[in-house]
């Protein structure tokens, strides 16, 4: 049985500078993090964007009001090219597995490649998969709107 883990490319309608600080800075993740359904109030958001610094959301479901925390730790923070860091799934029942970011520039526009590795299951890398593409329709709005 291989490692279970994805990728997701996308190519977003904005600077790449822009798109680093959609990751790291809270005022940008309250927009974007989670799946559609989901808020991540940005009292709940906290980033120590450095190698060994820690961060952590809570996306709270739009109609349940139920509570996901997640967080983890930077392994590598290269602006505006890389991002590497731990995830722990919501609730913390999944493990951890390792996210990496990387962002190379298009011209104004940025292709961004997302890939996580480590899950425990297969069920568990599927309903991951599911939410971050879901939250990434909604980061791809979010710097289209904020792009000069």
């Amino acid at each position: 049985m291989g490692e279970r883990e994805f990728t997701i490319t996308r190519v977003l309608d904005a600077p790449r500078e822009l798109v680093f600080r959609a990751w790291t800075d809270p005022a940008h993740l309250t927009r974007w993090f989670g799946p559609r359904g989901c808020t991540t109030p940005r009292s709940t958001i906290a980033t120590d964007v450095r190698a060994g610094g820690s961060w952590r959301a809570t996306m709270i479901r739009d109609d349940t009001g139920d509570e996901y925390p997640t967080g983890g730790f930077y392994i590598e923070v290269a602006p505006p090219e890389r991002l590497v860091f731990t995830w722990t799934e919501p609730g913390g029942s999944g493990g951890e597995s390792v996210c990496t970011v990387v962002l190379a520039e298009l011209g104004t526009r940025t292709e961004m490649t997302f890939h996580q590795s480590g899950f425990v299951s297969d069920a568990t890398r599927a309903g991951v998969h599911d939410g971050w593409s879901s939250a990434f329709d909604r980061l791809t709005d979010h710097v289209k709107e904020k792009a000069p």
